[in-house]
């Protein structure tokens, strides 16, 4: 072969080279490791930490009457923070009763130490290997934050969150915890029909393979906390505490009271999330000057 062919083909195959790099995504850039809270984001198949601008700014002391679980997600955390042994945790309960709340509020008690949370989507949950090896060995804390999780049969995040709890041949970082939100106590919709595969054996209750199933991912969380609906005085107590807060003169509290009563009324729940609303709602409207102090 002459050189001058040998040449062209050489041309040929460079540009060729170069038009197949022009298809492939760009190398991921470094996260911005000065920030003290992330996302994770999927985009075009390849997956990175993005920064929070603005982080919620909720305090441990803006959450009432969950003392309680409070305390035990808060002894759990400094734990973590300390280099000490730790575990991961499900909040499972009602909804709007200060699950994420309590999360977002140790990132604002222990940035300063070093904590850092990063909130990734249950259907991203696949590539936690991924995220888990970008943190790997860092000297912040990291808490993977899973928000109102809930699980189908079959549901390839459930296998991968099971693996990064406990099922993985890769030894658990000491520098990452997970922290999950949910409705369900076992992270999936519970069946009365699966109640019909239970066996009596010698006395004791043998669950079917369903529950069996369930049961085997939530064990997995070494705390569970629980958070149960608020009855009318801790509603109420809740909505006085967010209107202290917003900063709002109260001076007639018997008509702030039958009107917390009657929003709640009208949503159905007597939440803390319900709460937050009713106290911005006439926050805001106590300043345009619709209702009176």
């Amino acid at each position: 072969m002459d050189s001058d062919r040998l040449l062209h083909l050489f041309t040929r195959a460079e540009n060729l080279i170069d038009r197949l790099e022009s298809l492939l995504p760009a190398a991921a850039a470094q996260p911005d490791w000065s920030a003290t809270a992330y996302r994770w984001i999927k985009r075009a198949g390849r997956g990175s930490l993005q920064p929070v601008a603005h982080p919620h700014g909720l305090r441990l002391a803006d959450l009432r009457n969950v003392d309680r679980q409070k305390a035990l997600i808060d002894r759990n955390t400094r734990q973590f923070v300390q280099g000490l042994p730790a575990n991961n945790v499900l909040l499972w309960g009602s909804r709007g009763t200060g699950k994420s709340s309590l999360v977002k509020a140790m990132l604002a008690e222990y940035a300063s130490q070093g904590l850092r949370l990063v909130e990734i989507d249950k259907h991203d949950l696949t590539d936690l290997p991924e995220l888990v090896d970008l943190l790997y060995g860092r000297p912040e804390r990291f808490i993977l934050f899973c928000d109102d999780l809930s699980f189908e049969a079959g549901d390839p995040s459930y296998k991968a969150l099971k693996a990064a709890l406990d099922g993985s041949v890769a030894a658990p970082p000491d520098n990452i915890l997970i922290y999950a939100t949910s409705n369900h106590r076992h992270l999936l919709p519970e069946y009365f029909t699966e109640n019909n595969e239970a066996r009596n054996v010698d006395g004791e209750i043998h669950h079917g393979e369903a529950v069996e199933e369930k049961i085997s991912l939530s064990e997995r969380f070494g705390l569970w906390v629980s958070f149960y609906p608020f009855d009318q005085n801790e509603y109420l107590a809740i909505v006085f505490g967010w209107l202290e807060h917003l900063g709002v003169a109260i001076d007639d509290e018997e008509t702030v009271r039958a009107e917390a009563l009657r929003f709640a009324l009208g949503r159905g729940s007597r939440s803390g999330r319900v709460a937050w609303q009713f106290a911005r709602d006439w926050a805001g409207r106590q300043r345009l000057g619709e209702i009176p102090r």
